[in-house]
């Protein structure tokens, strides 16, 4: 399997995890010590200030009615993946500002909106949407909308791209953003 990691400019991504394929990472998001995602099916897209915690997983599965070239599974921007939850998806896109609590389970016939609760422990394995701010909790899976938006995560996220240097080996950001061309700057302004 062909290993393409990239990380933009402003990712905080530990080298104490494991990163399987075509992988790109986001600016603003930070990747914890035994992380584990894996791209077997496809690529996999996580956009900017994400949280992915200790022991998650996020697998992109292979599926048996693969496309070529195989469609990328995106993840939206501000989720957090609490510690040791797991997201498996043979493709798709999970929304913005979701929270996937600690021992969570999402399978893969499972598709998830913007703004959504996956509680700790909860385990969701049939065929289902959650549509927008869906909350799930407790051992019997009850589902609620959610009366307010998810809160902004972005002073966890200054606080651990500040402290995680100094506690953990961290990976290089290897796409860099583009320069304004050469040629651009090299001509003349226009007289008035």
């Amino acid at each position: 399997m062909s290993h393409n990691i990239k990380i933009l400019p402003g990712a905080t991504v530990c080298e104490d995890c494991t990163l399987e394929g075509d992988i790109t990472i986001g600016g603003g998001t930070v990747i914890h010590p035994r992380v584990t995602i894996i791209a077997e099916g496809g690529p996999i897209i996580i956009a900017e200030y994400c949280i992915i915690e200790e022991y998650s997983t996020i697998i992109h599965k292979k599926s048996d009615q693969q496309e070529n070239p195989p469609k990328p599974l995106f993840i939206g921007a501000h989720n957090v993946f609490e510690v040791g939850c797991k997201l498996e998806s043979p493709c798709g896109h999970i929304g913005e500002s979701n929270v996937f609590e600690c021992r969570s389970y999402v399978g893969v016939d499972v598709k998830i909106g913007s703004g959504c609760v996956v509680g700790a422990a909860c385990h969701l394995t049939a065929p289902q949407t959650l549509v927008d701010n869906t909350v799930i909790w407790g051992s019997e899976h009850h589902i609620r909308e959610a009366l307010e938006k998810q809160p902004s995560q972005l002073l966890q996220l200054d606080f651990l791209s500040k402290v995680m240097p100094n506690y953990h080996r961290l990976r290089k950001p290897n796409v860099h953003k583009r320069q304004s061309s050469t040629r651009q700057s090299q001509e003349p302004s226009p007289k008035p």
